[in-house]
C-alpha cells in the first residue's frame, strides 16, 4: 500500500530556456521559453514535479508568488488531489481561480498526481488506469511568420526524428502572404506529411470565412484558433461552413469553459492545454467530455505530462511537440519515428537536469 502523504513545502525556480528556431506568432515573437520549475515536497520525503510555460519572465515570477500563497492553505494536508482542488477554489475565490493562480493551482495538481504515482511505484499513465504506448506527434517547434523560403528550410528540418507531421503559424497581414507561407512548406515536405496551422486568433469572423475557403485546397489537417478562443458561436459558424477541421482549446479555463465550447459545437477537435484545464484532474474530466461528444483531443505544450493522458483518453488524437523543456530536464522525452512514448519511469518522468537549471536560471 502507497503511504499516505502530506505536503511540507513548495519550491519553484525560473528559468530562460533558449529556443533552437524562433517563434514568430501572429501575436509575438517568442525567442526564449520562461519556464517555472515546480517541486511539492511532501513529508514521505517523496517530491511531485512539474514545469509550466510562462510565456513572459513576468508571469514566472507571478505565478511563485500564487504558489506561495496557496501553501499556506494546504501545508500539511493529505495529498487528495480533489479535496486539495477544492480547498484552493475556496481560498482563492475572491480573487478568481483563473490567470496566474489557474496556472498555479494546475502546477500543483499535476505535482500532487505524479507524488501519488510515484508513492505507488507506477507510471503515472498506469496510475491512471491505462497503460503505455505509443502516441502520434507533430513537431510544433519553429515555423513562424517569415518569408516563405526560410519557413522551407525549416520544415525540413523538422522532420528530424521521424516526424509526420508539423505546425504552421499563419496570421499575415493578407490571404496571398498566408497562402505563400502554406504552399511554400507543402511544396519542401513529403506528400504525407500532415501540416497543422495556427492562427493564435488573429482573424475576424468574416476573415476567417475568407481565409479558410481559400485554404480549403490546401489539405490541411486542420486550422487552429482563427477567432477568439472565446467566441464559441463565432466558432461554430466557421466550424459548420468549412471543411477543413477547426481545432480550439488551449485556453480553456477548466472543464466548464470546455463544456461550454462543445454545447455551442464551436470546433470539430479540442486540444486543452494541461496547466490551463486544472492539471491532471482537470485533464480527466476534459478527457470524459470529449469521449461523450467524440471530439478527437490533443494536447497543447507540456509533452512529458501529456504523453501519459492522452495515452489514457479515450478520444486521444495528436501530441503537440515542443522541446522547449528538454535543455533542464534528467531524461528528455524521446521522439521514435514521429511518435512518443510516457516515459518509463515512476511517475510522469519529469526530473530536472540540475547543471542546466543553474546554467539557465533567471
Amino acid at each position: 500500500m502507497a503511504p499516505v502523504l502530506t505536503i511540507r513545502s513548495i519550491r519553484s525556480r525560473a528559468v530562460s530556456v533558449p529556443l533552437r528556431f524562433a517563434l514568430g506568432t501572429s501575436a509575438q515573437t517568442v525567442r526564449t521559453a520562461p519556464l517555472l520549475l515546480v517541486d511539492l515536497e511532501t513529508d514521505g520525503g517523496i517530491t511531485g514535479r512539474t514545469y509550466l510555460f510562462c510565456y513572459m519572465p513576468m508571469g514566472a515570477a507571478l505565478v511563485a508568488r500564487v504558489l506561495e500563497e496557496a501553501l499556506g492553505a494546504i501545508k500539511g494536508h493529505a495529498i487528495e488531489p480533489t479535496k486539495i482542488g477544492a480547498r484552493l477554489a475556496r481560498h482563492f475565490r475572491l480573487l478568481a481561480a483563473s490567470g496566474v493562480v489557474a496556472l498555479a493551482l494546475s502546477a500543483i495538481d499535476v505535482a500532487c498526481w505524479d507524488a501519488m504515482a510515484i508513492a505507488a511505484g507506477k507510471r503515472l499513465v498506469e496510475f491512471l488506469g491505462g497503460k503505455r504506448k505509443t502516441i502520434p506527434a507533430y513537431n510544433s517547434n519553429g515555423l513562424g511568420l517569415m518569408a516563405p523560403e526560410k519557413l522551407a528550410d525549416e520544415a525540413e528540418k523538422l522532420l528530424e526524428g521521424g516526424f509526420r507531421a508539423v505546425k504552421l503559424r499563419l496570421g499575415y497581414a493578407t490571404l496571398a502572404e498566408d497562402l505563400a507561407a502554406v504552399r511554400a512548406v507543402r511544396k519542401a515536405l513529403p506528400d504525407d506529411v500532415s501540416i497543422m496551422t495556427d492562427y493564435n486568433q488573429a482573424l475576424t469572423v468574416d476573415e476567417a470565412f475568407e481565409r479558410g475557403r481559400a485554404l480549403e485546397r490546401e489539405g490541411l489537417a486542420w486550422i487552429e484558433e482563427p477567432i477568439e478562443h472565446d467566441n464559441y458561436a463565432g466558432c461554430a459558424r466557421i466550424a459548420r461552413e468549412l471543411a477543413t477541421p477547426i481545432q480550439i482549446g488551449e485556453n480553456f479555463v477548466g472543464p466548464n469553459a470546455m463544456t461550454a465550447a462543445i454545447a455551442a459545437q464551436a470546433a470539430d477537435y479540442m486540444m486543452p492545454d494541461l496547466m490551463r484545464i486544472g492539471g491532471v484532474s482537470g485533464w480527466m474530466r476534459a478527457a470524459s467530455l470529449a469521449a461523450a461528444a467524440k471530439i478527437p483531443l490533443s494536447s497543447h505544450l507540456l509533452p512529458e505530462v501529456s504523453a501519459a493522458l492522452l495515452a489514457v483518453s479515450p478520444t486521444g488524437h495528436w501530441l503537440e511537440y515542443v522541446d522547449w523543456a528538454a535543455a533542464i530536464l534528467a531524461e528528455p522525452l524521446r521522439v521514435v519515428n514521429g511518435t512518443v512514448t510516457p516515459p518509463d519511469a515512476p511517475g510522469s518522468g519529469v526530473n530536472w537536469n540540475e547543471e542546466a537549471v543553474a546554467r539557465y536560471g533567471i
